[in-house]
């Protein structure tokens, strides 16, 4: 359905990017859980979409420990109705939450539960769906919560954030790392903490060049304490410097600050706009950190995807919607 009051403008640019008529169209509604959360992984060749839960648990008052997270398939097609969602086996993937594309498959932040290890797992995107953890620990220190990831198309590295919702939210143990962003290299078996400083390491992203790295941190968002408004709801960006042959991050500057929510995951289309999942919708600036303007979904959006000519997936917690920009938008991730 073409929905025209869901798009604000602050700045003339925004409207270059919505083309001649934006839409905004509503999926897929589940009223028993919270099933479009985060990850929001497109798959071109069969235009599928995995994406994960928020917690739920399966009975009425469930302690934190005990709940989980459902991965789900959604088999998109042009006309709504025909769109299925497909609950899988998400037992090996525990506390699903951030996720990107990696080689044939996908590579989903797990959380951890208590007797269970945070890391980095490897699925693939067809049945039977087989699970391979890939990193769990810093040299022998468990992660804590590890929440998004991204890999770099040059190298092949994998970079994640790691913050502490996991004990905040009684389903973790303490913490037993600073939250962090790290830099995995699976072809030495590496890995190395690239930056620091931190209340809730979120979301992150490349710019198209990948010189880039934007980060964010939703620190106004605490697992114990609620809205602390005088904490972070902050993108940070920083440059991606060759030091002795290695990158290092750089030249931290803060890039925006949300003012509804938080600003959780967060893509750049191909013309290096930076787009985060707010407390009111996806929030949209320009490369220099203007604020062009907003997709308003009520209730706001965790995290988001592109999919192809201007599609945006948007992940409204019991509601799943596709924004549609103009053809020419692509985001930087897939390029398509």
């Amino acid at each position: 359905m073409s929905n025209i009051s869901a798009f604000v403008a602050h700045d003339e640019q925004f409207h270059n990017l919505l083309g001649g008529s934006p839409t905004l169209e509503l999926l897929v509604e589940n009223n028993r859980y919270p099933f479009a959360h985060e990850a929001g992984v497109y798959i071109q060749a069969t235009n599928e979409l995995f994406i994960t839960s928020n917690r739920f648990g399966d009975f009425p008052n469930t302690p934190p420990h005990e709940e989980r997270v459902q991965i789900s398939k959604v088999v998109l097609n042009n006309d709504p109705s025909k769109i299925t969602c497909e609950e899988i086996d998400s037992s090996a993937v525990p506390m699903g939450n951030g996720g990107v594309n990696y080689k044939d498959g996908i590579l989903f932040c797990g959380q951890g539960l208590l007797n269970r290890p945070s890391g980095l797992y490897y699925m693939s995107f067809s049945a039977p769906y087989d699970v391979q953890l890939l990193l769990s620990d810093f040299y022998g220190r468990p992660f804590n919560s590890v929440n998004d990831v991204i890999v770099h198309s040059t190298d092949g590295s994998i970079w994640f954030t790691d913050p502490p919702y996991g004990f905040e939210q009684k389903f973790r143990p303490a913490q037993n790392l600073p939250p962090q962003i790290y830099r995995y290299d699976p072809g030495t078996k590496t890995i190395r903490a690239m930056a620091d400083g931190f209340g809730h390491p979120n979301g992150l992203c490349f710019s198209p060049d990948e010189k880039t790295l934007f980060v964010t941190d939703t620190d106004r968002v605490h697992g114990s304490e609620g809205i602390l408004d005088y904490k972070a709801s902050t993108i940070y960006a920083f440059d991606i410097s060759t030091i002795h042959g290695q990158p290092f991050l750089t030249n931290r500057r803060l890039f925006a600050m949300a003012d509804q929510g938080i600003p959780d995951g967060i893509k750049c289309d191909m013309e290096g706009n930076v787009y985060s999942g707010c407390g009111d919708g996806v929030n949209v600036w320009s490369p220099g950190g203007i604020l062009l303007g907003r997709i308003v979904v009520e209730g706001g959006a965790a995290n988001f995807c592109f999919g192809q000519k201007g599609e945006i997936f948007i992940l409204n917690e019991n509601r799943l919607w596709r924004a549609r920009l103009g053809e020419h938008v692509r985001g930087a991730l897939l390029r398509i």
